[in-house]
């Protein structure tokens, strides 16, 4: 470690000394060697760029999955007196370009984005003329095919980065398997003597798995938030006998449930019991989740029951306790959920109450994501007929519509079509560009010499004004100009940087090169279904990895901690319900119970005639599956098919076990 460094740490941080695998970290990177480090969650993975950065000549761009992450880290580097800006979708105005200008001087040294910000033309026209030092990719397991949340849109990080010409990259991840490990490492061609990984096992977190069914666990969540207070807090507060119920003193904590009323119901029950708590989920809108966070970093709420919305980012230290009401996605997801636990190294509590009610719940998650092969067919003939000059346009929300395949997986489709060969990515635009003047043609036009005049009288003579807003026609004002887009876009930036317009963009349109030898490959659809088949099933088993974990007769943390390719462990821990003696074996509360056949006849004949009198909408098997086990697909939302009599009929059955049933009945359903 060099005084440099040592002296950067103390004096822009304010830290004595650095934590395990940051030091080498940020070395290897000062030393001009693209790395992958991975930390537990709450370990200061963030302090590894963050640092680095300071010391580049250049900007670093920060890619982050989530928005609250990186308004975390902006606040955080804020503190810190740091420069960092992020572009998003929360931006109002002239903030964007205020931030791409401070950008081009030098003043931001962070810029913090979204992957899918690369498919911006405005953004990709604006990061292509800054110079960048490094490339950081946080949650980078997003990029691996093989680890959980994969993300189809970070494969494209590899050629954005050649592009861009980024001599440096930084990946970062707390949960990453063997083989997620290398994938990721291989990626973006980093050496294994350069992947930095300490250990996953953390002595103060006390794992517990509670077989309960579900009526008790309001009863057992109460007690367990009690005996918590007790056994954390002391007896003592300030020296004084706690005054009034314990549970109105719990300390911080976060309970995690699978679906939003869930949360909702569970933080009502807690308030009515004179806990200080509150739901948080994506429904909300985006103030009230901010505030939510806000108040419970502040300890204003003791108590957050949460979607897996809320946790990504969250730098809490004295989080005391993260229960699980419902079981998680994954022993990934379990992981990182109560990683957010005891990050100031203090004991903290990780409790499951577990049983397999919500098993069917998380499967579906899964099975909603696999396009019916008809889709995939749907898809590419809408390439073939819609393909001109060897040029194809999509637009997502209307095309995943159409298709009947929700956004995430036909993002993952179009991914897999590129590494087939099938179509190549060429660029991405917006359909519609409106604009407002904020000063008249008249003032502005002087403010240029001559040739740009004309440039943008000739843009303004192809605005449709109406009140305020005017609507440019692209068409007719590139035939008119020999087709220089880039240059209509970046003098349009510029007027919005000198405050004299506004631009707003909508309608993104991604335009892809179509290898026409490729797409007439017959067996095309049926490898693209048998893909996301086979993907399903891993996504399967890995649930059924997850509950074979939490009925293990042998040490949680160790087995948690070798999972994650740390074998540096003790046998036992001696701080989970296994080592206390405690094995759970998880069951369902009540045996679910099948509707008659005749019922599930019925319920599913309305649901084809339904279709039917919806421009002939076929009805599949795998879409009278999604009916009963109540997932929601585009077909779905745009006919009303939810408010149908049995839409989630079978929602406690597991969706395996719907096939088969109506598999059996088919014939019946279909007059076959």
């Amino acid at each position: 470690m060099t005084t440099d460094i040592a002296t950067s740490l103390k004096n822009n941080f304010g830290y004595p000394e650095f934590r395990q695998g940051q030091a080498q970290t940020i070395n290897q990177l000062l030393n001009g060697n693209s790395s992958l480090s991975i930390f537990p969650t709450g370990s200061g993975k963030s302090l590894c760029y963050q640092l680095t950065a300071l010391h580049l000549p250049h900007l670093t761009l920060v890619v982050s999955p989530l928005l609250a992450l990186m308004k975390d880290q902006l606040t955080f580097l804020a503190g810190k007196g740091i420069a960092a800006a992020s572009i998003d979708s929360t931006l109002k105005g002239n903030q964007s370009q205020e931030i791409m200008a401070d950008v081009r001087s030098g003043k931001i040294k962070i810029l913090m984005v979204s992957v899918e910000r690369f498919k911006n033309e405005r953004f990709r026209q604006f990061i292509q003329s800054v110079t960048v030092s490094m490339l950081v990719v946080d949650e980078a397991h997003c990029i691996s095919e093989w680890g959980h949340n994969f993300r189809p849109d970070y494969l494209k990080l590899p050629s954005y980065r050649q592009e861009l010409n980024i001599p440096l990259v930084l990946l970062l991840t707390a949960t990453a398997t063997k083989k997620v490990k290398l994938d990721m490492a291989a990626k973006f061609a980093i050496n294994e003597q350069h992947i930095v990984q300490t250990g996953f096992y953390r002595a103060n977190l006390d794992l517990s798995v509670i077989a309960v069914s579900s009526v008790q666990k309001n009863t057992k969540l109460l007690e367990l938030l009690s005996e918590q207070n007790s056994q954390l807090h002391g007896s003592q507060i300030h020296g004084s006998k706690i005054q009034g119920s314990p549970l109105e003193h719990a300390n911080s904590g976060i309970i995690y449930v699978t679906l939003q009323h869930t949360a909702e119901q569970v933080a009502s029950f807690l308030i009515s019991n004179n806990i200080s708590a509150s739901a948080y989920h994506a429904g909300f809108d985006n103030d009230k989740r901010q505030q939510i966070q806000t108040d419970f970093m502040a300890g204003k709420i003791k108590v957050i029951v949460a979607t897996i919305a809320f946790g990504m980012g969250i730098d809490k230290a004295d989080i005391r306790f993260v229960f699980h009401y419902d079981l998680p996605k994954s022993i990934e997801n379990y992981s990182q959920e109560i990683g957010r636990a005891g990050r100031d190294g203090s004991p903290s509590n990780c409790i499951i109450l577990a049983n397999l009610d919500g098993l069917n719940t998380v499967e579906n998650f899964v099975y909603g994501d696999t396009p019916e092969l008809s889709g995939i067919e749907y898809l590419l003939n809408c390439i073939k007929t819609e393909c001109q000059n060897g040029l194809w346009e999509l637009q997502l929300v209307s095309l995943s519509n159409a298709s009947n395949i929700r956004q995430l997986p036909m993002k993952t489709l179009l991914v897999q079509l590129e590494l087939l060969g099938v179509v190549q990515p060429k660029y991405a635009y917006f359909a519609d560009f409106n604009i407002k003047l904020l000063q008249g043609v008249d003032t502005i036009l002087p403010k240029f010499n001559e040739d740009r005049q004309a440039f943008l009288s000739t843009i303004f003579s192809h605005t449709q004004f109406k009140k305020v807003w005017g609507s440019l026609n692209f068409e007719t004002l590139l035939q008119n100009i020999n087709g220089d887009r880039n240059r209509v876009i970046a003098a349009l930036e510029y007027l919005q940087e000198q405050q004299l317009i506004e631009l707003q963009t909508k309608r993104m349109t991604e335009v892809f090169k179509i290898n026409l030898t490729e797409l007439a490959d017959p067996s095309l659809a049926k490898n693209l279904h048998h893909y996301f088949v086979d993907k399903e099933q891993k996504e399967i088993k890995r649930i059924a990895a997850l509950v074979r974990f939490f009925q293990l007769d042998r040490c949680l943390s160790v087995n948690l901690s070798k999972y994650f390719d740390d074998n540096q462990v003790p046998q036992k821990c001696g701080h989970c319900s296994v080592c206390r003696g405690q094995t759970a074996i998880l069951s369902y509360s009540v045996q679910p119970q099948w509707p008659s056949d005749e019922k599930l006849v019925s319920v599913l004949n309305g649901l084809m005639n339904h279709l039917k009198a919806k421009k002939n909408q076929t009805l599949s098997i795998e879409s009278c599956c999604r009916f009963l086990a109540g997932i929601s697909v585009p077909v779905f939302a745009r006919y009303k098919v939810r408010k149908l009599p049995g839409f989630a009929l079978c929602e406690q059955l597991r969706y395996e076990e719907i096939r088969l049933k109506v598999e059996s009945i088919w014939s019946i359903i279909s007059g076959r």
